[in-house]
This record gives structure tokens, C-alpha cells and sequence, in this order.
């Protein structure tokens, strides 16, 4: 394989697993199990536990990159930042890069990922070869499409850590060229949007140019832009949406725009889509003086983290005499037949703006049983994080409520990074509780890590 990074090899990765698996056979029994780790990209808050947590800090490194083969070996706390900076100077990319920078590679496998490649590529765990998996039951296993492990392999993404935890993967990457050219095209119609996004998809070219990414950001019902982006050797110019200039502002305002691949891979990071806007972030005079190294979207999520842990927000509500709001902050796919459907019903009964779209298409016939695509449909990501006013008498989780309503009526998907409200029959029936049931009995069947419906419903 080629040549070896951050200093660790292969036997230093079986020492780091060793320990662990004794760290781990060492908790005492029916005590929850946590990982160390020093960021998270969730939106399910929990309130401290006090219990620690296991150290896999010895996971988060690139072990090798093979440019001739495309292949990486990571350790499955990699952050994709870490893991893009190894890549890109062999010329290569993950098949898929999540839009924020700490997200980390095990993560995107066991709790899914989405990216502007995702309509060519599938989902992160679509280009995963081999998992070295520390499982519920304490035992390390490696999981390969067509081992003895196959149903672990299979059934890992949207498990969220409630089978086990990837120490190591053996994923693909592809080529990639110096620069990425975007055009951004606007809509005066959700549903002509969605014709578009089809019939890029399906060609992957638009007005005769190749397309190698595609998102979209709604600002209104009548506002609606994809971004058609291709990678290309040279750029006339680069621009910098990493300081005072903010990336989806520039998307209403230029047809044309030239990044660098690195610039292009986390353009949302830095301003966390457009939710740094509730922290103060773009206020060009607090801009200013924001340090640069700090407009990231870990720090936007710690900052919220401590208002919420301090409640900050309802007690600001309540002193000014504002209504409760509820967080609305959720990822869905809807299928791309149905996508103005939504937009129609999200613009009437939500009211939020903007909205980021990116659609996807799995990549082969390869069934992943938690989450239950169907092969060779498109399928459109639409992802909303704010918060709505609540009118009286409503309950908190009203909103949330009435989007997962509307996703199953539309045939779609809810991702569960986030708050959750289905009972446990709903929940089960969309995804795949019997499946579920046979890998925990396999893989964890004292129950050492937490349930998945406990988890993402329940919130343990």
C-alpha cells in the first residue's frame, strides 16, 4: 500500500485495539457505553451522564493511501477534514465528503452522509470495501461485503453506534482536478426545479457541459437554485467564501464561480450553511472581528450545545415574552417525483428559509436494510435547521411531528441525527426492525450499547 501517515501503521492500530477491547470488558456490566469524543455533529442533546467514556483517540488517523489503487485505510475517528487533507495531494477525494469538517468517517458510515456527489456516488458507506468493527459484545470482527461478517457489513449504516463501533475502514476514492467551476441557476418553480434536477441527474450534464456535483438552496417558493458544479484544470479565478464573504449569499447573486477542490469540498462549513446567522456571525462588524480560524461549524455547534445546556434560549423567550419555539432541524429524503409536493407543504405549514437540497441515487442494487432506499430511484435530501414559533397550545415537537407525517405519505426518509418523535411501531416499520432485532441478537446480545429506537427516539 503507499506510504504510511500520521506516523501509525498497522501494528500500532492492533496495540490501540487491544487496549481498547480491554478498556472496554473492563466497564462494569449493564453501565452505558460512550465514546471520548471531543466533537459531535448530532442533534440530539443529551445531559451529561458523568460516566466516562472509552478513549479511541488512537483511531483518529489516516493509515495509508495507495494512489494507484484509490484506496485509503482510516481509522474510523478520522475527521474528513484529516481525512481530505491526506487525499488531495495524491489527487484524490473520498466518493463522498460530508459538508462539515469534523464529521468523522465511521460516523458518516454508521449514521449516513449526504454530499453534491451523492446523485453519481450514493452515500459514504456505498464506497466502503472493509470495516474493522468493535461490536456490542466486546469481540473485534472484520465486516466485507461477502465475508462471515456480511450482515454486520450491510446492516451497520443507520445503526449509530448501537451495534458497534468501526475502528478501521478500507474505503475507495476517486480523482479529482485542481478546480471546481459552479454555475448556479435559478428556478422560478419547485417543480421546474425538480424537472432539472432529474434530468441532470440522469445525464449528468446540463446546457451541453458535464456536471460532476449538483446541490440547491431554496431562498422562497419562487427562488429555488441549483448548483451545477465540474471540476476543471484551471480557473481564471478563485474566489474565498472562508473569511468576510459568505458562500450562499453569492448563489442569487452569480451565475458563474470558481473554487479551488479544497474550497469547494467545505464551502458550508464555514458559515455552517447559513446558521451562523443566529450566532451573530455574519454581522459584518462582529465578522470582522471573528477570528477567522474560529468561523467553523464545531465552534457554531459547541456555542449552541452550552445555550441549550443552560437553556438560554427560553430564558431569553421568557423574559421577553417571546412564544417557545421548537428546533426543526432535521435532513430528509423525498422522492424527486414528489420533491414540489413537499417544498409546497414545507412553504405552508413550516416557513423556514433557506433549504438546501442535494440529491442522491444509490450507487448499485446493494440493499442496506436499516435504511431502506430503493435501488435506482432519486431521491432529493432536503435539510432544514432552524426554529419555528409555537402557537399556543401546541406541544413542543408539533413541527417535527407533521414533517415525518408528511415524509412517509410521500414514500421518503428520515434521517435520525436529529429529534425524533415516531412510537415504536412507527419507527420499526421504517427501518427494518426485524432485521434490526437479528443483528443486535448477534452482535450485542447483553444489550451492552443502547437500543436503536432508545437511542434516537429516546434520546439515552
Amino acid at each position: 500500500m503507499g506510504a504510511y501517515l500520521d506516523g501509525l501503521d498497522l501494528d500500532s492500530h492492533r496495540v490501540a485495539v487491544a487496549k481498547l477491547r480491554a478498556e472496554y470488558r473492563a466497564l462494569p456490566a449493564g453501565s452505558p457505553v460512550r465514546l471520548a469524543k471531543p466533537t459531535s455533529n448530532l442533534f440530539r442533546f443529551r445531559a451529561p451522564t458523568g460516566a466516562p467514556g472509552l478513549d479511541v483517540h488512537s483511531f483518529g488517523g489516516v493509515l495509508a493511501v495507495d494512489r494507484e489503487a484509490r484506496v485509503a485505510e482510516v481509522g474510523g475517528m478520522t475527521t474528513y477534514e484529516h481525512l481530505v487533507a491526506a487525499t488531495l495531494p495524491h489527487g484524490l477525494m473520498p466518493f463522498v465528503v460530508p459538508q462539515l469538517k469534523t464529521i468523522t468517517l465511521g460516523g458518516a458510515v454508521a449514521g449516513l452522509g449526504i454530499e453534491s456527489s451523492s446523485f453519481r456516488n450514493g452515500l459514504p458507506h456505498e464506497s466502503l470495501l472493509e470495516a474493522e468493527i468493535l461490536t456490542g459484545d466486546g469481540d473485534v470482527v472484520v465486516a466485507t461485503a461477502d465475508n462471515e461478517h456480511a450482515d454486520l457489513f450491510h446492516g451497520f449504516p443507520n445503526s449509530y453506534g448501537t451495534l458497534g463501533y468501526s475502528l478501521r475502514l478500507r474505503i475507495e476514492l476517486e480523482p479529482v482536478r485542481p478546480y471546481v467551476r459552479l454555475r448556479h441557476i435559478g428556478f422560478a418553480t419547485a417543480g421546474a426545479a425538480a424537472t432539472a434536477i432529474a434530468d441532470v441527474c440522469r445525464t449528468r450534464s446540463y446546457d451541453g457541459e458535464p456536471v460532476d456535483f449538483v446541490d440547491g438552496t431554496v431562498f422562497a417558493a419562487d427562488r429555488n437554485y441549483l448548483t451545477l458544479a465540474t471540476f476543471v484544470d484551471s480557473a481564471p479565478y478563485r474566489s474565498d467564501y472562508t473569511g468576510q464573504q459568505i458562500f450562499y449569499r453569492s448563489i442569487p447573486e452569480r451565475g458563474e464561480d470558481f473554487l479551488s477542490v479544497r474550497d469547494y469540498l467545505w464551502r458550508w462549513d464555514t458559515d455552517w450553511f447559513w446558521c451562523s446567522r443566529a450566532l451573530g456571525a455574519q454581522n459584518p462588524v462582529i465578522r470582522r472581528f471573528w477570528p477567522r480560524r474560529y468561523l467553523r461549524s464545531d465552534v457554531y455547534r459547541r456555542i449552541v450545545a452550552f445555550a441549550r445546556r443552560h437553556e438560554f434560549d427560553e430564558r431569553v423567550q421568557k423574559l421577553t415574552g417571546q412564544p417557545a419555539r421548537e428546533a426543526v432541524i432535521q435532513d430528509v429524503e423525498i422522492p424527486v417525483t414528489r420533491l414540489a409536493d413537499f417544498l409546497r407543504f414545507f412553504h405552508d405549514e413550516i416557513g423556514i428559509s433557506p433549504v438546501w437540497l442535494c440529491p442522491l441515487r444509490l450507487r448499485s442494487d446493494t440493499a442496506w436494510p436499516l435504511y431502506p432506499l430503493e435501488p435506482g430511484e432519486l431521491y432529493v435530501n432536503v435539510g432544514f435547521w432552524a426554529t419555528v414559533a409555537l402557537r399556543p397550545g401546541d406541544e413542543d415537537g408539533t413541527y417535527n411531528r407533521k414533517i415525518e407525517d408528511k415524509v412517509a405519505e410521500l414514500g421518503g426518509h428520515k434521517s435520525l441525527y436529529s429529534t425524533s418523535f415516531y412510537s415504536p411501531d412507527e419507527f420499526w416499520q421504517r427501518y427494518n426492525g426485524v432485521a434490526y432485532r437479528k443483528l443486535k441478537q448477534r452482535y450485542d446480545p447483553d444489550g451492552r450499547l443502547p437500543d436503536l429506537y432508545d437511542k434516537c427516539v429516546g434520546n439515552r
